[in-house]
C-alpha cells in the first residue's frame, strides 16, 4: 500500500512539474503584415510629387526621454534649472498643455513618427524582448520577487521568437522621414529609436538617409569603466538591474546606418556632435533631423563635471538625475547655437518635447504636483514639456494654453513641406500653425484619447476621464479647476462621464487589435489606494 501511495504521489509531482514547466510560447500571436497595403505604400512613396514647395523649411525634432514637466524650469512646476530649454521657449511657443499619446516610450514614439494613434495599427503596448517562459516562472515572479510596483500578469500563452522579432512599427505605416524624403528632404536620426530592430522596422527601413544611435529602449551612455563618468545604480528600482544588464549588446549597441560600431564618448555629447555634423553636411538642401536624446532615461551615468556641481544634493540618485538633465540642457544649447551661427535659424522649424512624463518608479523624480508619472494615465505620465519655434514666422514668447498633441508635430511638418499624405493612412494630428497665428481660432482638438488594454483615458478641453475596465475604477477631473487631479468628480458628473465614454467608444471602434499582448501591471498609489495600468 505504501508503495502505491509513493507511486501515486510521484506521478502527481511529475504531472505538476510538466504543468508548471510546459512552455507558454504560442504561434497565436504571429504578426502578419498586409502585403497589398505594403505595395500601395511603396507605390505612393515612389510617385513623383505634383508640387514641390521651393521654400520648405528644415525640420528639427529634438526629443528628450522621460523628461517630466516638473523636471525643467520652463514651467512653474519645474525644479531643475534648464536655461537653454528656457531660452528656446522664450524664442518660440511654449505649450502649457501638451500631451503624448502614451505614457510609455515606444507607443508614444510610434505615434509621433506616423502622426497616427498607434492603436490604429496595433501598437498598443510597449515592446518586450522577453515573456514568461512557463507557469513556474510566473509563480516565482509574482510571489517570490519584490518587483512592486510592477506585478506579473497571468498569461496562458505568449508570443514565440518569430513574433517577438517582428514587434515594432509595422512596415505598412508611412513615417515622417519617408514622407519628407519623397518631398526632397535629406533625413537623419541621431539617438534613440525604440521602434523595432529587425530588417523590416529598424530606422534604415523607414526612410532615414543617415542613422546613428541605438535600437532599444536604452543603452549605456558610456562604457562603465569610462574615466570621468560617474555611474549610479538604484537600490529599490526593480527595473534598474535589467537596464544595466543590456550594456551595449544587441539592440542596446551603438549603430551607424544600422551597422554596429564602437563608441566611447558620452552619448548625450555624441548625439549632439552627430546632429551638428548631419546639419553641416546637408545645409544646402532641406533636411529633417530627429535628434532623439535618451537623457534622462536610466541607466544613471553623467560626466563628473555635472555631478560635482550638485554635491549639495544628498541623494546620489537624484544628484545623477539632475546632472544628466543639466548635461542634456547644455547639449540642446550647443545644438541651437550651431543652428544660429550657421544661418539656419530662420529657415528651420524646431520642435522640442519629451516622449512621456518622468519615471517616478526609478526614484529619480516625483513630477512635482502632478500625480502618477511614466506608465500611468495621470497627468504626470501624459503631460510633457513641448516647444515650437520658427524664427520670424511664429511670434516669440507665447504661452499657448489649449491642449495639443504630439501627433500635431507630424501634421504641422507635413503642412510646412506642403506634402500630401496617403489617403489610406489618414493622420490624427492637427497643423498647429493656423491656431498659433490667430489667437481667435478654435481649439485644435475636441478630444485626446488613450488606451492600453483595459486602461482607458480621454481628455476634452475641460475634463479628464481615466477608466480601468478590469477593476471598474473611474476617475473624472475638471482640469481647468483641478490641474493636479485631486478631486474625483465621477460620482456627481454622471452626464459628463457618459458623454466622454461615448466619445471614447467611437474612437476605439476604429482601432485594430494589439499586435502583441501586455505582460505586466503597473501600480500607482494615490491617496492610499492602488490604481493599476495595463502595460
Amino acid at each position: 500500500m505504501k508503495n502505491k501511495i509513493v507511486a501515486f504521489l510521484s506521478i502527481l509531482v511529475i504531472l505538476l512539474l510538466i504543468y508548471l514547466l510546459w512552455p507558454l510560447k504560442s504561434s497565436e500571436f504571429a504578426i502578419e503584415f498586409n502585403e497589398e497595403a505594403l505595395i500601395k505604400k511603396i507605390e505612393f512613396l515612389n510617385e513623383k510629387p505634383d508640387h514641390m514647395n521651393e521654400n520648405r523649411p528644415n525640420i528639427l525634432l529634438i526629443m528628450a526621454d522621460d523628461l517630466g514637466v516638473a523636471d525643467v524650469s520652463l514651467y512653474k512646476e519645474g525644479t531643475i534649472e534648464t536655461p537653454n530649454i528656457e531660452k528656446l521657449g522664450s524664442e518660440g511657443v511654449v505649450f502649457e498643455n501638451a500631451y503624448v499619446t502614451s505614457p510609455i516610450c515606444s507607443p508614444s514614439r510610434s505615434a509621433i513618427f506616423t502622426g497616427r494613434y498607434a492603436q490604429r495599427y496595433g501598437f498598443h503596448f510597449q515592446m518586450h524582448d522577453r515573456y514568461l517562459k512557463n507557469r513556474l516562472e510566473y509563480i516565482g515572479f509574482k510571489y517570490f520577487m519584490n518587483s512592486y510596483p510592477w506585478i506579473a500578469k497571468w498569461m496562458p500563452a505568449v508570443p514565440d521568437e518569430e513574433a517577438i522579432e517582428k514587434q515594432g512599427l509595422p512596415p505598412t505605416e508611412i513615417s515622417l522621414a519617408e514622407l519628407l524624403k519623397k518631398y526632397g528632404y535629406k533625413t537623419g536620426l541621431v539617438g534613440k529609436w525604440h521602434l523595432g530592430s529587425s530588417e523590416n522596422n529598424n530606422p534604415c527601413a523607414f526612410g532615414f538617409d543617415e542613422q546613428y544611435g541605438f535600437m532599444a529602449s536604452h543603452s549605456l551612455y558610456a562604457p562603465e569603466d569610462t574615466p570621468g563618468i560617474i555611474n549610479q545604480k538604484i537600490d529599490g528600482d526593480w527595473t534598474d538591474q535589467f537596464i544595466w544588464a543590456g550594456q551595449r549588446n544587441g539592440p542596446h549597441a551603438i549603430y551607424r546606418n544600422c551597422e554596429v560600431i564602437e563608441e566611447d564618448n558620452y552619448l548625450t555629447d555624441q548625439i549632439t556632435e552627430e546632429a551638428i555634423k548631419f546639419m553641416d553636411q546637408n545645409n544646402s538642401e532641406p533636411f529633417f533631423l530627429w535628434a532623439s536624446y535618451n537623457a534622462p532615461h536610466t541607466p544613471l551615468q553623467a560626466p563628473d563635471y555635472y555631478v560635482n556641481k550638485h554635491m549639495d544634493i544628498e541623494d546620489p540618485v537624484r544628484r545623477l538625475h539632475v546632472a544628466m538633465i543639466n548635461s542634456l540642457d547644455d547639449a540642446i544649447g550647443r545644438l541651437l547655437e550651431h543652428i544660429e551661427e550657421s544661418g539656419l535659424e530662420e529657415n528651420t522649424l524646431i520642435f522640442f518635447l519629451s516622449d512621456n512624463g518622468g519615471a517616478e518608479y526609478n526614484l529619480t523624480t516625483d513630477n512635482g504636483p502632478y500625480f502618477g508619472g511614466k506608465t500611468t494615465d495621470f497627468e504626470g505620465g501624459l503631460k510633457v514639456p513641448m516647444i515650437m519655434k520658427w524664427k520670424n514666422h511664429l511670434e516669440e514668447g507665447i504661452r499657448y494654453k489649449p491642449m495639443v498633441s504630439s501627433l500635431d508635430i507630424f501634421a504641422t511638418s507635413v503642412a510646412v513641406a506642403e506634402a500630401k499624405i496617403m489617403p489610406e493612412n489618414p493622420i490624427d494630428g492637427i497643423n498647429l500653425l493656423p491656431f498659433l497665428m490667430d489667437s481667435t481660432s478654435n481649439y485644435p482638438h475636441d478630444y485626446l484619447f488613450w488606451q492600453r488594454g483595459f486602461s482607458k483615458a480621454l481628455r476634452s478641453n475641460e475634463w479628464k476621464l481615466i477608466l480601468n475596465e478590469e477593476s471598474g475604477d473611474t476617475l473624472l477631473y475638471d482640469l481647468n479647476k483641478d490641474p493636479y487631479e485631486k478631486n474625483n468628480l465621477s460620482a456627481t458628473q454622471r452626464k459628463v462621464m457618459q458623454e466622454l465614454l461615448k466619445a471614447h467608444n467611437r474612437w476605439s471602434s476604429q482601432n485594430n487589435h494589439p499586435l502583441w499582448p501586455s505582460m505586466i501591471y503597473f501600480f500607482s498609489n494615490k491617496n492610499g489606494k492602488d490604481f493599476y495600468f495595463d502595460q
